[in-house]
Order: structure tokens, then C-alpha cells, then sequence
């Protein structure tokens, strides 16, 4: 489905950002990735959503070439980055301007009642709450059917009890829409409960350090010995790299 093979990043100062990442994630799986700072992982993100170019290797998308910004990828960020001056009816539909009105008005009316917010169509952006601002990016994205879905920390921003409800939100979207999804977060806790498989980076340059089978049946339960063992071992794999990232960077 998306074949990630080799690809490396060095910046023209010299920063050696990726080395040799490659990873195959399979269609409809949610992939989570979590590293410490300087493992590559936003790197990671703008080299799969063509917002750069890799120094070296390659990304394919159904044995399709990846070199540009591509309408089969979209992406969600920390922050909603919805447009203030469009109603949320019209924020979610940016991206069906192309389709007749009744259809986009269609399509945009089942995103809203997917994520909980049917009745919201006129609201503006600055009336909604941050975790409902979220919804809205996350249909924004979905609405165009994507086949990859980036997610970029989406949830960090938030209080806890909203991150968790909109943890669950994501888990409801992903299996609606069959979307292949990938994950960057720092939240150990969200990453062994979202993902089917978690890849562990180490820093200087950011490269796998280990890929994590999950193997835990849906739906989860967070307080669960066998949730609370993969934490663990996402715990430790991550204080290794950090402890060998440290000893890289001082090298």
C-alpha cells in the first residue's frame, strides 16, 4: 500500500534529519511512530505529504511514485489550521469545490454527523471549543477519502479527558473509512492504544530503532495488564534510544 524504502534527509546545513527509513504499511493499518526530539519524525511527515523532497530513497503509494503533494495524502496537524473566515460547513467542503452543490452539501452533511457535530453547519471556527475544532479538521481531511491519512501529534494540544474521547473519535473514523493512517505522537499511552504497529525512532540522525507488533484485539481497554505490558516495553525501547541518542549527540 505505501512502501517507504531507504528514504534519508540531510539539510543543506549540513543536519543529517532521516537515514535510511523504510517501512511498509498495509492498507487500512494505523501505524504509530514516537521518538525524542531530533529522530525525524516531522522530517518523516513533510517527506511523505511532498512538502519535501528526500535526499535519498523513495515513497510509493499503490506502486505509484510519491514526489509531489499528492490528493491521495492529506494530513492533520497539532493545531486545526481551519479557515476563520468559512462557516464549518464550508471549512469540511473545501476540498469538494470541484462536485455540484447538493453533492458537496451531501457529503459534507454525513462528515458532520460522523464526527458529532450535525447541526454545527453555520457555527464559525471561533465558536467552537479546541476539541470540536479538531472534529473538523480530522473531517476536513477524511471527507475527500484519502487513502493515506498523516496525523501530526493531532491530540497533544488538548486536556486530557478531550484527548481521550477524540483518541476513541479516531478509532470510529478509521474503521467508517478504511483509511490507511500514520501517526506521529510523543504519548506512549496514545500510541500502543491507536496503533496496530508502533515504530520506535532514536535520534542523530532519526532512524527505526525498532518496529512494535501490537497484537491487542479492538476495542482496548486502557487500564488492561496486557495495554499496561506494552507501554512498558514502548517505555523502555524509547529510554534506550533517548540514552543512545544522548551519547551520539555528545560524541
Amino acid at each position: 500500500m505505501l512502501d517507504i524504502r531507504s528514504l534519508s534527509k540531510i539539510y543543506p546545513n549540513g543536519t543529517h534529519a532521516l537515514q535510511d527509513f523504510s517501512l511498509n504499511i498495509g492498507k487500512g493499518e494505523l501505524v504509530a511512530v514516537i521518538g525524542g526530539s531530533g529522530c525525524g519524525k516531522s522530517t518523516l511527515l513533510r517527506l511523505l505529504s511532498g512538502l519535501e523532497a528526500p535526499t535519498q530513497g523513495q515513497i510509493s503509494l499503490e506502486g505509484r511514485l510519491l514526489t509531489e503533494p499528492d490528493s491521495l495524502v492529506n494530513i492533520v496537524f497539532q493545531e486545526p489550521r481551519l479557515f476563520p473566515w468559512l462557516t464549518v460547513a464550508d471549512n469540511i467542503g473545501f476540498g469538494l469545490r470541484n462536485l455540484a452543490s447538493r453533492e458537496r452539501d451531501e457529503q459534507v452533511s454525513a462528515a458532520l454527523e460522523k464526527i458529532g457535530l450535525r447541526g454545527y453547519e453555520k457555527r464559525w471556527i471561533k465558536e467552537l471549543s479546541g476539541g470540536q475544532a479538531q472534529r473538523v479538521a480530522l473531517a476536513r481531511a477524511l471527507v475527500t477519502k484519502p487513502a493515506v491519512l498523516l496525523l501530526d501529534e493531532p491530540f497533544s494540544a488538548l486536556d486530557a479527558m478531550t484527548r481521550v474521547e477524540l483518541q476513541d473519535h479516531l478509532i470510529d473514523l478509521w474503521r467508517a473509512n478504511a483509511t490507511t493512517m500514520l501517526l506521529v505522537t510523543h504519548d506512549i499511552e496514545e500510541a500502543a492504544y491507536l496503533a496496530d504497529r508502533v515504530v520506535v525512532m532514536r535520534p542523530w540522525p532519526g532512524r527505526i530503532l525498532e518496529v512494535v507488533d501490537i497484537g491487542l484485539p479492538r476495542q482496548r481497554n486502557r487500564m488492561s495488564d496486557e495495554l499496561a505490558d506494552v507501554k512498558r516495553r514502548l517505555s523502555d525501547l524509547l529510554a534506550h534510544s533517548l540514552h543512545d541518542g544522548s551519547r551520539t549527540a555528545s560524541a
